[in-house]
């Protein structure tokens, strides 16, 4: 990725220094202009700390650096969804993460910048600039100098990043000091963020947070899915501890479905139509956490629906999901307050779940439970719908996750077997649908540099079902099915309006970016010397826009056909009058 040089006058970036930097062959920062709190920003929007006052409640105490910007209805957000449930019972040290709606109208800092970086990562880990992620450490502990018996805090990470597995490592790195050292402590952990590198996919990059270097990769849309590139821990001369993190963003996917694994083909088509689901737990570590493993379970499609890792009573939303006069919406929710038990009750979709545990033994097999047996929070763990699946049930993971409880195989292992069959079912589903789409681009020969760039052919939903007789997902699975019906129920989601959408747009490009190319194999100004000059205007300013539109939406041109096209302008320019060569150079960069 080419990082876009500071304009003139613009200052350097700061040095990292203390281990602070990104490998990968080429310096990712000198032509960054980077001000104060400008690195932070890349990572962290704030951090906050959300305390417990006798007369107000839940109200946060202190939000870091200073400077940061939230409204006082995300403060309030916040403020509730940082705490558990008073029925969670959640003593001790307790981490969970929440997902809320960020505030209309708000400028963003190193907006392009990050929107650079953004275009570089699979579509699932782009960031969503409608929302907030929060990362929560919650601490209770009797405490018998206080009036209410007990210490109640939490430090929270707000971040548009949705690195679950990063931000959960370094609060647990931090907020066990911090609670012993307060308010220094917190600035110190946010100088050593200020002087992180950007978070540049496809780099190895090194983060130093209180003394200890963490090493990481984020990845990119260029990375072949299912496989993840091993970052070694390092020996670092200066003694300094060095952690190496396998994943930013993936969470324990076995840990979270084993209370239900027996259901995991079927919750998968439910995600896949974007089904409304509640997952119903008694912690918010339980509901995040198992509502994060549901959106990552149809990776690499994007989940395209909204989704609350742990929502309360309190949310914003809380009318808006609840009411009984429409249908639910398409949202996965995460709740562990026994009042949704009752309002939630009529939603399709409930997935009940008591503590996670791995099992010592073989998970006994829990059927599907009927809506209506589904009164208190207090009911078993099971999955509650009358969904009938549309594929007949996969026996052969089943089996293979059963055999690994009784060889004791490790977690991560589960995890590993389980994403893989959820990587292979959503490709064997997806592939079809790429292949059929792909044929709607145009052919390169109809690509005219005198004619704007053709349109993309229709999507027809019944042509598309005719190409499955001979191409569909019986190429690459073995799974028997309605696979028709399940298609037919897609098309009609946001899952697949939001693929389809970001298809179009990447093809769409592709055609402008040939389109460019065919008009720079052109002769233009022997073109322009055989017309008139007011063609000839015409023609330079239809370029320009040309190059302008290409840097605005980031096309994927070559460097060297832009340089091209430049030099054509520049050329036609020159073989104009004087009078006219002065106003066009003077009308933007040739």
């Amino acid at each position: 990725m080419a990082l876009r040089e500071p304009g003139p006058g613009s200052g350097g970036a700061r040095d990292g220094g203390g281990g602070a930097g990104a490998e990968g062959g080429r310096d990712a920062e000198p032509c960054l202009a980077l001000l104060p709190w400008d690195r932070f920003s890349a990572w962290l929007h704030c951090v906050c700390v959300v305390g417990f006052d006798l007369e107000l409640g839940q109200a946060v105490e202190v939000i870091y650096p200073p400077h940061s910007k939230l409204t006082d209805k995300e403060k309030t957000s916040i403020c509730y969804l940082s705490f558990p449930d008073s029925n969670s019972g959640c003593l001790g040290d307790t981490q969970f993460c929440f997902r809320f709606r960020r505030s209309p109208g708000r400028k963003v800092s190193l907006c392009c910048f990050l929107d650079q970086l953004d275009r570089d990562l699979p579509v699932y880990l782009k960031k969503d600039p409608a929302y907030y992620y929060g990362y929560v450490y919650f601490r209770q502990v009797r405490d018998k100098s206080l009036k209410r018996g007990y210490f109640q805090k939490s430090l929270v990470l707000i971040s548009k990043l949705p690195y679950v597995h990063l931000f959960r490592t370094v609060l647990k790195q931090i907020a066990p000091e911090y609670f012993e050292k307060s308010e220094a402590f917190l600035e110190a952990v946010c100088s050593d963020v200020d002087r992180w590198p950007p978070p540049i996919p496809g780099e190895i990059l090194h983060l130093p947070i209180m003394g200890i270097i963490m090493k990481l990769r984020i990845p990119t849309y260029r990375d072949k899915p299912g496989t993840t590139q091993i970052v070694q821990n390092m020996h670092q001369a200066n003694a300094q501890i060095s952690m190496a993190l396998p994943t930013v963003h993936e969470v324990d996917l076995f840990r979270c479905f084993c209370p239900v694994f027996f259901h995991i083909q079927m919750l998968w088509e439910l995600v896949l139509l974007g089904e409304p689901l509640v997952v119903m737990a008694p912690s918010p570590s339980e509901s995040s956490e198992t509502v994060l493993a549901l959106v990552s379970c149809i990776s690499p499609l994007k989940y395209c629906s909204d989704f609350r890792p742990y929502f309360t009573i309190h949310d914003s939303e809380f009318k808006e999901y609840t009411t009984r006069t429409q249908a639910p919406p398409s949202v996965i929710l995460g709740v562990t307050n026994p009042f949704f038990a009752k309002t939630l009750q009529h939603w399709p979709h409930i997935i009940r779940i008591g503590d996670i545990k791995l099992p010592g033994d073989v998970p006994k097999q829990v059927k599907v439970k009927k809506l209506k047996n589904l009164k208190t929070l207090d009911s078993k763990p099971g999955v509650y719908t009358s969904y009938k699946p549309y594929l007949n049930k996969d026996e052969e993971i089943v089996k293979q996750l059963q055999k690994g409880v009784q060889q004791k195989r490790p977690t991560e292992a589960q995890s590993v077997i389980l994403r893989r069959y959820f990587l292979e079912l959503t490709e064997s589903f997806i592939i079809p649908l790429e292949r059929y789409v792909a044929s709607l681009m145009p052919l390169q020969k109809c690509i005219s540099p005198w004619k704007s760039p053709p349109q993309l052919r229709h999507f027809s939903q019944d042509e598309f079902m005719k190409t499955l007789e001979k191409a569909g997902p019986q190429l690459t699975s073995g799974l028997k099915g309605d696979w028709i019906g399940l298609y037919r129920h897609f098309l009609k989601s946001p899952n697949f309006d939001g693929w389809f959408r970001s298809r179009q747009k990447e093809m769409t490009q592709k055609l402008e970016a040939l389109h460019l190319e065919a008009l720079c194999n052109e002769n233009l100004v022997f073109w322009s010397q055989k017309h008139t000059e007011v063609e000839a205007v015409d023609l330079v300013l239809k370029l320009k826009n040309k190059l302008l539109q290409a840097d605005r939406e980031h096309l994927p041109v070559k460097t060297d056909t832009l340089k091209k096209l430049q030099a054509h302008i520049h050329d036609i320019i020159l073989a104009l009058p004087d009078d006219l060569q002065d106003i066009l150079l003077k009308t933007g960069t040739t």
